[in-house]
């Protein structure tokens, strides 16, 4: 609840795909939960309770609490006794390093509000030691505090719990996965579990903060490394004439082998962007997470190829490309290979300019579930 001095217990910063349904699980649990966001059209969304991306069962859940009152959002940043922190972390840089940018203009916006005794989350996904180093920009800010009560300063306290949840899912398993909680004290581990503990049954698995900050990206990295395999495989098949789909479900048949299907690539915000993370953080060491990362990158152009192959000797084609998000039933276009491949083949078309994206307004992506889908 709201105390006199309007401190609240939880503001999140960030209203995106993972902020805005963690506040709104956190309000659910009957918290007293403040958003925070700079973009103005999604914080007046939020307050009118209405939601700006499909997200399935968040809709109902975000109505609901902003009618309770137990749900705001705002763009300037509020006191709190708990920050949650889920902005993005992409890799839009040529080194495929971390662009930390908005991660430190929050921790800016948090500092002057401390008091003591507040917890810190960093829910972003980041690179190993970032939790530690922004722990470090508060105290330099706030040289009064500390982060061990060392000198009789008063403590804050900062852990890093990763999110792992899938787009289209996102509700039922902010309550069902287990979570990687890591602080850079005890003290923080168990208030962050705490925190997550009003909302979450699953598993609340306690660590050091860079364990917590690696296991995201190893996850995340693991998964890379298995789909670049397939669709390596795929290119070894086209080469030597075998059909790639006869050839994973005979390998599939061994009791320990599970090779995933081949595709156009690696979309959306965390496995075409993650592994990266490791890769500039041991680059000599992670050569492997680097080749599985430049296999998938490189599918795009591949079909693109294909596409132009089959287009040769026709007179004006017309090139249908059905679903361009990065998975299905979502309406995130975040790094979507099918988005790549569309623009490739228009930038090379005979008709320049002739192609154009149609988005389908939010909740009419159910008119697509009956359509039959191929490969």
């Amino acid at each position: 609840m709201t105390d006199a001095a309007g401190v609240v217990d939880v503001a999140v910063i960030g209203l995106g795909y993972i902020g805005l349904p963690t506040a709104a699980v956190l309000a659910r649990a009957g918290l007293d939960v403040v958003g925070v966001d700079r973009a103005r059209e999604r914080v007046e969304a939020v307050n009118r309770g209405e939601l700006l991306f499909l997200e399935d069962g968040l809709a109902a859940v975000l109505a609901e609490q902003v009618e309770a009152g137990r749900l705001r959002a705002q763009t300037m940043m509020s006191s709190a006794r708990n920050y949650v922190i889920a902005v993005p972390t992409p890799s839009a840089r040529e080194d495929h390093s971390a662009d930390l940018s908005l991660v430190e203009a929050a921790i800016g916006q948090i500092a002057p509000r401390l008091t003591g005794g507040e917890l810190i989350v960093l829910e972003s996904t980041c690179p190993p030691g970032t939790t530690r180093d922004l722990a470090e920009a508060i105290i330099s800010m706030r040289p009064d505090l500390s982060l061990d009560g060392s000198g009789g300063r008063a403590r804050v306290h900062v852990a890093h719990c990763p999110e792992r949840v899938l787009p289209g899912r996102i509700m039922a398993e902010m309550v069902t996965n287990s979570r990687v909680i890591g602080g850079l004290t005890p003290e923080a581990a168990r208030l962050a579990r705490d925190l997550y503990a009003t909302f979450c049954r699953g598993d609340l698995l306690l660590t050091d903060v860079i364990t917590a900050e690696m296991a995201k990206l190893a996850e995340n990295s693991f998964r890379d490394l298995n789909i670049a395999f397939a669709n390596e495989l795929a290119l070894i098949c086209d080469r030597v004439g075998v059909d790639v789909w006869e050839l994973i479900d005979l390998a599939n048949r061994h009791p320990r082998v599970s090779i995933l299907r081949p595709g156009p690539g690696v979309g959306g915000h965390c496995i075409a962007v993650d592994p990266w993370f490791l890769v500039s953080s041991a680059p000599e060491e992670a050569r492997l997470i680097r080749t599985a990362r430049q296999v998938n990158d490189s599918r795009p152009a591949y079909y693109v190829e294909r596409i132009h192959r089959a287009l040769e000797g026709l007179v004006a084609p017309t090139v249908a490309v059905l679903g361009l998000t990065f998975k299905a039933d979502v309406d995130d276009l975040r790094q979507s290979p099918a988005l790549a491949i569309t623009e490739q083949v228009a930038a090379h078309s005979p008709m320049p300019g002739s192609w154009s994206l149609s988005r389908t307004p939010p909740r009419s992506h159910h008119l697509w579930r009956s359509a039959p889908t191929y490969g």
